[in-house]
């Protein structure tokens, strides 16, 4: 048979401004730092252009190939297909991100790069 315990529960509160503003603690998760947001994440600009620049070659490559303008096989031009796709969307993608940050389009900030 299991006994009773006797523990007293209080009801959690329903809106989170109804905490106790003593409880309340500093997460520096969430500060707000202005500087972080306008720094140039140089090296990540660099690399976008350079997979932009390379995925730009291959997809050239394979299509030279695929109009007999180059000579290979089919099999090599659908594989610099892949590889020119694989490269050329993330170089597109953080290229254009990068060049609306620098223009000062809204919505587009430099912290949407990764900084490596």
């Amino acid at each position: 048979m299991t006994t009773r315990r006797n523990f007293r529960y209080n009801r959690l509160p329903t809106d989170e401004d109804e905490y106790d503003d003593s409880v309340k603690s500093f997460d520096p998760r969430f500060d707000y730092v202005p500087g972080s947001y306008d720094k140039i994440p140089w090296k990540s600009v660099a690399l976008a252009l350079f997979l932009l620049f390379l995925g730009s070659v291959l997809l050239f490559l394979s299509y030279f190939i695929f109009t007999g303008h180059m000579g290979g096989e089919k099999s090599q031009a659908y594989g610099l297909l892949a590889l020119g796709v694989v490269t050329f969307l993330p170089g597109f993608y953080e290229t254009r991100i990068a060049y609306y940050s620098w223009r000062g389009a809204k919505g587009y900030r430099f912290s949407s790069i990764p900084d490596y």
